[in-house]
């Protein structure tokens, strides 16, 4: 998705401000480090990169109030990405899809990230192998925004992250389908306590699960490609391979990444 780099700043500083809170300032202010971040996912640029290119950027610079001598070193970019915490992008992602009208009406699925630029000798250096990452999202059926996002190396079966990712959401949901990749009664069950539909294809071809498909495909289950759809936007725009190397830092980028999928149709707006 092609956006205007400036009015992408500036809704990514109003949205960092807002996920930070009381947490915005302190020293180098810590909402000026993740709008940089954002910028650097947006432009696919390196860490080295970034801060050569705000030099030449006067009103990006003045949307995040820095003279061209204050600009931060490629370094302490690099660093900051260590000091802000798993919390601080999932609030980001939270405020951005809360910009998004809210059906409450939501659909459940996986998708996969590679490590592939992490090369094979460092993976065997330090004890990793896995080339996959597999991740969970919840997604609004209408407007598309993700509501938020389950990641794991060692691939968990999609009963056990499905409710994970559903609970933290539930007081706003309504109804959530999913596939039969998440259907056991467990999962059911927890969904369930929730308040919250549960549509999920059923296996089989017995007269219940032919039953139970028919009345989910009434109350709206073929919305859950969507997901599919939201997937697509993410990877087209900023491609389907986590650049970082560890793997809190990967995970850090993949929540990153869709909360600037969220972010990127906001700017259509302005």
């Amino acid at each position: 998705m092609e956006v205007g780099i400036l009015d992408f700043i500036e809704q990514c500083r109003d949205l960092a401000k807002q996920a930070l809170g009381k947490h915005a300032g302190g020293g180098f202010a810590r909402w000026v480090h993740v709008v940089l971040h954002c910028f650097r996912l947006e432009d696919e640029h390196s860490y080295r990169e970034t801060p050569n290119r705000l030099k030449y950027m006067v009103e990006v610079r003045d949307a995040l109030d820095l003279e061209r001598d204050e600009i931060p070193d490629h370094t302490t970019i690099y660093k900051s990405f260590d000091r802000l915490k798993m919390w601080v992008w999932r609030a980001l992602l939270r405020v951005s899809a809360q910009q998004h009208p809210q059906s409450g009406h939501a659909a459940l699925d996986s998708t996969f990230f590679d490590r592939k630029r992490a090369s094979s000798y460092f993976r065997q250096r330090t004890g990793r192998t896995i080339q996959t990452l597999k991740v969970t999202t919840l997604t609004d059926v209408e407007s598309l925004a993700v509501l938020d996002v389950h990641i794991a190396a060692r691939w968990k079966h999609d009963t056990k992250s499905g409710p994970q990712v559903v609970r933290v959401s539930a007081d706003d949901l309504q109804s959530v389908a999913a596939d039969s990749g998440f259907h056991n009664w467990h999962t059911e069950y927890e969904i369930a306590a929730h308040d919250v539909e549960y549509l999920v294809h059923h296996r089989g071809s017995s007269a219940k699960a032919a039953a139970n498909n028919a009345l989910n495909q009434a109350k709206g289950y073929t919305q859950r490609w969507m997901t599919e759809t939201s997937y697509s936007i993410t990877k087209r725009s900023l491609g389907d391979t986590v650049r970082a190397l560890g793997w809190y830092r990967q995970f850090r980028e993949i929540i990153l990444m869709f909360a600037i999928s969220n972010i990127e149709p906001l700017c259509d707006l302005l």
